[in-house]
């Protein structure tokens, strides 16, 4: 991946030089897991940049799945799937709430992870969070592979305050 960003970076640099300018777009947060970043980090120094925020993925899945995520001094973490399964086990057993991100082909081991923390039977799972075909389910019901623009929810704290 090293190698495409830097010919992407490479691209991008070419057409700045010349004085035109560049939009690029990005689902979501650019610096929250986003791919945007890694240009950012190439070239921002060299070029004037301008960021504007998206809406991260995580808070647009909360918000779609109506789940509050966490109340007074709960500790959220963020994890992306593609940790080894202790750390991932490790990491939801220590947090009060917990989005994990990048789920793709991480399924299975984010379901043995969940599984082992105790946490399965309140996890949810957003696929393609605000986007028109969002599904938001129990994560013990989804079964099959899961998309890459999908996500688990555990809340932290329950109920009323």
């Amino acid at each position: 991946m090293h190698a495409f960003y830097d010919r992407c970076a490479e691209d991008l640099a070419a057409v700045l030089e010349e004085g035109q300018d560049v939009a690029l777009l990005c689902e979501g947060d650019p610096f929250l897991y986003g791919s945007a970043m890694y240009l950012f980090d190439r070239l921002h120094t060299q070029f004037e940049t301008q960021v504007v925020p998206g809406i991260s993925a995580m808070s647009g899945c909360w918000s779609q799945a109506a789940r509050p995520m966490t109340h007074g001094d709960d500790v959220l973490c963020v994890l992306p799937a593609t940790m080894p399964e202790e750390a991932l086990a490790h990491w939801l057993d220590k947090a009060d709430a917990a989005v994990v991100m990048k789920i793709g082909r991480n399924m299975p081991k984010l379901r043995k992870a969940l599984e082992q923390t105790g946490r399965l039977p309140d996890a949810v799972y957003v696929e393609r969070g605000t986007q028109p075909e969002a599904r938001c389910l129990p994560f013990a019901e989804q079964e099959g592979p899961a998309p890459y623009f999908s996500l688990a929810l555990v809340p932290g704290r329950k109920g009323v305050r």
